[in-house]
């Protein structure tokens, strides 16, 4: 996530400096992000050379070389006390005046900035893989976030072309998580208990819910259906689901014996035959031509609202 967190923000011309204590993940990091520049500019989704991008970028071992940035972006794994750590780490470098973000999928940002001086500087900055292609980021706002941090990361934010959210109230897994477990407790439910095979069930989700989700999110969508139509869908449907408070024992067993995913060859599905790669580079491709179809959608939308008003406006007989 530190990799595309960064590729994303140098490539909107703001200059990054990416640390890591281990020289080899540094270069790894490097590589990939190489790779992933070279792929968009030949395939025209950026006009910059990948080089010219990289070469904005300070690849660091040393903490201290972020002590004159506005702003940092912790990007480790999800363990609060090495988050702590780091935090901890970057305030003995830092001004007081630095604001600290912190890239969790779900650990409260207050319980993060316990161990702070100024919890008031750290805010959850919460980006979607791939960070470099998904617009959304979340942001958290903690118990002690000030208000003035906030404002200054929602225009950055903007400002880099990401479509950020604000979190008024801290749950966790935030937003986006707890739907998509939710959503994946009941998918799993429905491949354990033999309702359909993991294919067909994804094939139900993409091209029903997913096409649909992409123009309308789940609340509006209850709208157009109506809400007493869902009251009374609710009613009998709701104490049928899937509602237990521990992962399935499918998933366990599977992540037991190894069969974590992509990465080990076998999850839900076989990967054992598929070229990783090459599928992984169709999907992204599919995701930026998605975004991008969504950004004309919404500048056409705004053109047509905007024109709307005028002639409203201009109308004697209103």
């Amino acid at each position: 996530m530190g990799t595309d967190i960064a590729q994303l923000i140098v490539s909107q011309h703001v200059d990054v400096i990416l640390v890591d204590t281990n020289k080899e993940a540094l270069n790894r990091a490097k590589e990939k992000m190489r790779k992933q520049l070279q792929f968009l500019h030949e395939h025209h989704f950026i006009e910059e050379a990948a080089d010219s991008i990289i070469a904005r970028i300070h690849f660091s071992e040393q903490m201290q070389d972020v002590k004159h940035c506005w702003l940092v972006i912790e990007a480790v794994p999800e363990k609060k006390e090495l988050k702590q750590q780091i935090f901890k780490e970057l305030e003995a470098v830092c001004h007081s005046d630095v604001i600290f973000a912190t890239n969790t999928s779900g650990i409260t940002v207050s319980s993060i900035a316990k161990e702070l001086t100024y919890p008031e500087r750290l805010v959850g900055m919460h980006f979607f893989m791939p960070a470099s292609i998904i617009p959304l980021v979340e942001v958290i706002k903690g118990n002690d976030a000030s208000e003035p941090v906030l404002e200054q990361v929602m225009h950055f934010l903007k400002k880099i072309g990401k479509q950020p959210v604000l979190i008024q109230k801290e749950v966790p897994g935030f937003i986006g998580n707890r739907i998509q477990h939710a959503i994946a407790r009941e998918a799993i439910s429905l491949l354990e208990s033999g309702v359909a095979s993991a294919e067909d069930i994804d094939t139900v989700v993409r091209y029903s819910l997913g096409i649909r989700l992409l123009i309308t999110g789940p609340l509006e969508q209850r709208d157009w259906n109506g809400l007493d139509v869902h009251l009374d869908i609710a009613s009998y449907l709701y104490k049928d689901l899937e509602n237990r408070t521990t992962p399935s024992p499918l998933l366990e067993e599977k992540v037991y014996k190894g069969d974590i995913g992509v990465k080990s060859k076998q999850g839900f599905y076989n990967w054992e035959e598929e070229n990783i790669s090459s599928i992984q580079l169709r999907k992204n491709i599919e995701l930026l031509e998605l975004t991008k179809w969504l950004e004309r959608k919404e500048q056409e939308n705004k053109k047509s609202s905007s024109a709307s008003v005028t002639n409203l406006n201009s109308s004697d007989n209103v």
